[in-house]
């Protein structure tokens, strides 16, 4: 197969381009437009394959997207293209709306309008995979409830509401064109390659630097972690064997309080990095309470027993064997997140824009 996957340089897109690369005989066209959070060094032995081809497309250009399609010949789209961090997009929605929203308007028309095109038999065998997020969710007020296929949408943040609205430009799709798509929504992802702003590796690298360890409000949000391999993994078995028009939840069975996953990580780092910078006696004592974000959701948590149940999915990962293992890259990558936290990794990028 040929698959053409958006925002395949971001964080989770990554992962899925290195596994198809190394578990299948597919070819990638990898779309990223290369935004702040997108790093080709995020791929590094991929460059070299001959079944790896990328294309420097922001999804909004219709023409470019339009090339990209003639050219390459997908037989299947993963779209995980997005503007994905809630506090950016609590400070300035706007790219949200055009990115997650308008973008993906484009990138269906795009898909819907070669798809029409094709032979009957590859136009029966296309598929278009949406990646999506628990957050269009809103919010879990129990202890016990979860998020499934079925919970009625809430969004609560500009991201969030950006996404869910994406979602639904997908099934309206479906329903209106007949265009073949299959949608899915997975909980917080963590795992090697992740953004310095997001929560897991900020805490990582601020400890090792010896700053301040951010905690919004008392720290009791709680999340449901998932390895993004193991998110990589379920994605490609959606987008092979999942069923036209489904939506499939993918969660890792790893509800933790926010606090907890920091007090986790310190700890690891107790382990793993005992030599501390100066002044620090213990990596906990760097922990400091910040005032809460506007509309922060208190719970997620998802049931994923229906992919567990059609497709056979489950995650091989523990949020210990996980956390474990991304503390662990993330001491043993330093070059990849110090060119990340420099800048230094969007210098000479591809296309020339720095």
């Amino acid at each position: 197969m040929i698959m053409l996957l958006t925002g395949g340089a971001g964080f989770i897109g990554s992962a899925v381009v290195r596994y198809i690369l190394a578990n299948t005989e597919n070819t990638v066209i990898n779309v990223d437009a290369l935004t702040y959070a997108g790093n080709t060094e995020s791929i590094p032995t991929e460059l070299q394959n001959d079944r790896y081809h990328f294309e420097q497309v922001d999804i909004c250009n219709t023409q470019e997207l339009t090339r990209v399609f003639v050219e390459h010949q997908p037989d299947a789209v993963m779209h995980l293209a997005a503007e994905s961090h809630v506090d950016r997009s609590i400070d300035g929605p706007a790219d949200f709306i055009q990115t997650n929203l308008v973008g993906t308007f484009n990138l269906l028309e795009c898909a819907r309008n070669y798809w029409q095109g094709l032979a009957e038999d590859r136009k029966a065998a296309f598929r278009f995979h949406h990646i999506s997020t628990d957050e269009v969710y809103g919010d879990l007020h129990g202890t016990d409830n979860l998020f499934t296929e079925t919970t009625p949408y809430a969004p609560s943040s500009p991201y969030s509401a950006s996404k869910a609205g994406s979602d639904h430009l997908v099934r309206a799709w479906h329903r209106t064109y007949g265009l073949p798509v299959i949608v899915t929504n997975c909980s917080n992802n963590y795992g090697p390659y992740h953004f310095p702003e997001k929560l897991i590796p900020h805490i990582i690298l601020n400890a090792l630097h010896g700053k301040e360890l951010p905690v919004y409000g008392d720290g009791c949000q709680i999340r449901d972690w998932l390895y993004v391999e193991d998110h990589a993994r379920a994605l490609y078995k959606v987008v092979t064997e999942g069923t036209v028009g489904e939506t499939y939840n993918i969660g890792g069975h790893n509800e933790k309080k926010n606090i907890d996953v920091v007090t986790a990580i310190c700890d690891l780092l107790e382990e793993l990095a005992p030599e501390k910078p100066a002044g620090i006696n213990e990596y906990r004592e760097l922990i400091t309470y910040v005032k809460d974000r506007p509309g922060h959701d208190a719970r997620y948590a998802i049931d994923a027993s229906k992919i567990e149940r059609e497709l056979g999915w489950v995650p091989e990962e523990t949020f210990e064997t996980g956390l474990h293992k991304t503390v662990q890259w993330y001491l043993d990558n330093r070059q990849w997140w110090e060119r990340v936290l420099s800048g230094e990794y969007q210098l000479g990028r591809l296309g020339g824009n720095a």
